[in-house]
């Protein structure tokens, strides 16, 4: 190791420390024992131009290991990314760029939000695939318009989480060789050794998974690295585990213990390291010249690789301009022009049709117009209805491949839809049962949290699905989803409902999850309901009171939209005008002006909601008189038609619940 890589280190090194003790919180041992190998990726591999952290055809790199979030923050700010050293100085302060753990959209480079242990893992896998597919579709004639790598530094408690598995299996079965982790391998987690909890030979684990393992005994030995990745990127047909053994904490007085994970050094430590490391007491935040002047070279790389692959894309554009129009327009998240043209249209005479497979027409017809969609299921496509009928499988030996089997991962499965989504170009969807969302749910929250434009197809939306009984048979999930901040849930009350909620969420920015029934239930009319004008709102008036104001509003989601409109029609029938709102998405109505959301729920009208999901919740819409018919209890096993009936979603029981509460007598909510 010479002077100057030595130099380059422990300035990495001591930014991330410095950073740590200045915010009096943080994780110091990550940026200690870990800055070689970081080194040696950003200053010999990563290809990027911190001028344009943007660039396409960058490498991207994921800190997995979020904690460790200074480490990346001192390579951000040392290779001339736009992050200025006082944003160092404010780590983990209000309305800093550099929080305390990794935030994408918040520092430049940053290529994920990482902190929860496995996500950056999964999130990487997803990366791989995006690049592997694009290129596929993309390069071609001596023009590689996409080439690049996927590197991520993990550590061992993403190692320990149940969703690197998953993703690391399905990297493996993919044969992604251009997805590159190196691990910290440093035997210390936050409650001490991991050799109470974690003791499994990982490098087996991953050559089962069928990975390329290759092994480094000396974390502070940079040739060794070195070696370690270019054999990596020689590896075209699996992807690499990089077992880096370092210490945590390397060089301070908690070197390899606990204390060293979580918490500043303090100031005795921190003495103590930067006296054994050779490193200036004072000041703060010191920066030798030699260092700066050497990791700043990545501008000059970055700004000669970004110019040679515009160069190459500039030729692409003379030669084939409907090519690199395409292909500018796919990356620039671009919907291609007259898509909703091939968007179906359903009939009355066409039901009933279960929403699900409504959705597979939506997608049987989308596929061919837009080239960035692109999905499957977690081992449920012949249920969900998530392949694209006509294209290929993705695989090991196709890459061009749209339709993917992640298998029983639903976990991986959400994570890698966030990778892909975060590299770009793609339009990724996943589907399994509503139930398992549950299974999803980290990867789902840190969805909503990046506003990563996936789509989360979600069937067999409640008790209707029938036989499979109470584990199969959602109840908590639709309010459970609709609380997570910024992600936008659909439940569509029919086919025609379906198509408008599908074409609303590749519009709408961020994640969208859309809830499908198994059962069959009634097609709208078009010509009669106002779906088209009504669904991008949220919610809105499906069927009006047959005269003058009504006494009651039925709101209803998803299939009991239609049992209420049947309500309606009988108690017309008894002199009781009811008003029928459909309410397919809560935070679109939500987000409509107050007079439109009193126009549609009248004020000092009793609202009687119906969904087959917990009442929880419904009280928003409801008023002081309103009542909720839901399922506050697990389902049963049984043909879906008898449960409907035993738990209530019939029009009668509807119209007793309307009658009980325009009498006198009290209501009982989810009756």
């Amino acid at each position: 190791m010479s002077d100057l890589d030595q130099t380059c280190i422990n300035t990495i090194r001591f930014l991330a420390v410095d950073a740590v003790e200045k915010a009096k919180s943080g994780h110091p041992g990550l940026p200690l024992g870990a800055a070689p190998m970081a080194y040696v990726l950003w200053d010999r591999f990563l290809r990027h131009d911190p001028a344009d952290p943007h660039w396409p055809n960058r490498d991207r790199f994921v800190l997995s290991a979020g904690h460790g979030s200074a480490l990346l923050y001192a390579l951000l700010h040392l290779t001339g990314y736009d992050l200025p050293l006082e944003e160092l100085q404010r780590f983990r302060q209000w309305k800093s760029a550099t929080p305390g753990h990794p935030e994408y959209g918040c520092a430049p480079g940053v290529e994920a939000t990482t902190g929860p242990l496995g996500q950056g893992f999964a999130m990487g896998v997803g990366m791989a695939i995006a690049e592997r597919h694009l290129a596929a579709l993309w390069n071609g004639d001596g023009t590689p318009l996409v080439d690049h790598y996927t590197y991520a530094i993990v550590s061992d408690g993403d190692l320990m989480e149940g969703i690197a598995s998953e993703a690391a299996s399905l990297a493996g079965t993919l044969g992604l060789g251009k997805l590159i982790y190196l691990y910290d391998d440093n035997h210390v987690s936050l409650e001490g050794p991991t050799s109470w909890a974690f003791t499994e030979n990982v490098g087996g684990h991953f050559e089962a998974c069928g990975w390329q393992v290759l092994r480094v005994p000396d974390g502070n030995d940079l040739t060794a690295i070195e070696n370690a990745l270019k054999a990596a990127r020689s590896e075209t047909a699996r992807p690499s585990l990089l077992c880096v053994q370092t210490h945590l904490g390397y060089g301070s007085p908690v070197q390899d213990t606990r204390e060293a994970h979580g918490e500043p050094l303090g100031p005795a430590n921190l003495r103590a390291t930067k006296e054994k490391l050779g490193w200036p007491l004072e000041p703060p935040f010191f920066i030798p010249d030699e260092a700066r002047a050497h990791l700043r070279r990545a501008l000059e790389r970055g700004a000669r690789w970004q110019s040679e692959w515009e160069s190459m894309l500039g030729r692409v554009r003379a030669t084939d301009p409907v090519r690199a129009r395409a292909f500018e327009d796919q990356l620039a998240g671009k919907l291609p022009a007259g898509w909703t043209d091939a968007l179906p249209s359903f009939r009355a005479t066409d039901g009933p049709i279960a929403t699900r497979d409504a959705s597979q027409k939506v997608l049987s017809n989308l596929g061919p117009k837009i080239p960035a969609l692109l999905g499957g299921a977690g081992d449920l496509s012949p249920s969900t209805k998530t392949l694209l009928p006509g294209f290929p499988d993705f695989s090991a030996t196709d890459g061009i491949g749209r339709n993917f089997h992640f298998g029983v991962r639903e976990h991986a499965m959400v994570g890698a839809l966030n990778g892909m989504a975060l590299h770009g170009g793609l339009i990724p969807y996943g589907g399994t049962f509503l139930v398992f969302s549950d299974y999803a749910r980290g990867a789902i929250r840190l969805a909503a949290l990046q506003r990563t434009h996936v789509i989360l197809v979600f069937t067999h939306d409640s008790i209707g699905m029938g036989e499979d009984g109470p584990t199969h048979q959602p109840i908590e999930q639709l309010l459970s989803l609709r609380a997570v901040p910024g992600l936008t849930v659909f439940r569509p009350a029919d086919a025609n409902e379906s198509v408008a909620c599908w074409k609303l969420a590749l519009e709408r920015p961020g994640p969208c999850a859309l809830v499908f029934t198994r059962q069959k239930v009634p097609v709208l009319d078009p010509d009669k309901y106002p779906i088209r004008d009504g669904a991008p709102r949220g919610g809105y008036v499906i069927s009006e009171a047959a005269s003058g104001r009504p006494a009651v509003t039925l709101v209803a989601t998803g299939s009991e939209v239609s049992v209420a409109l049947d309500a309606q029609a009988r108690l017309a029938g008894n002199g009781v005008g009811a008003r029928v709102v459909s309410l397919p998405c809560w935070r679109l109505f939500d987000e409509q002006p107050v007079e439109y959301r009193d126009a549609v729920l009248l004020p000092n009208v009793p609202v009687v909601s119906i969904e087959a999901g917990t009442t929880l919740g419904w009280d928003r819409y409801l008023g002081p008189r309103g009542v909720a018919i839901g399922i506050d209890h697990f389902g049963a096993s049984a043909p879906g038609p008898v449960l409907q009936k035993e738990f209530g979603f019939t029009p009668e029981h509807i119209v007793e619940v309307v009658r009980r509460l325009l009498g006198s007598g009290p209501v009982a909510p989810g009756s």
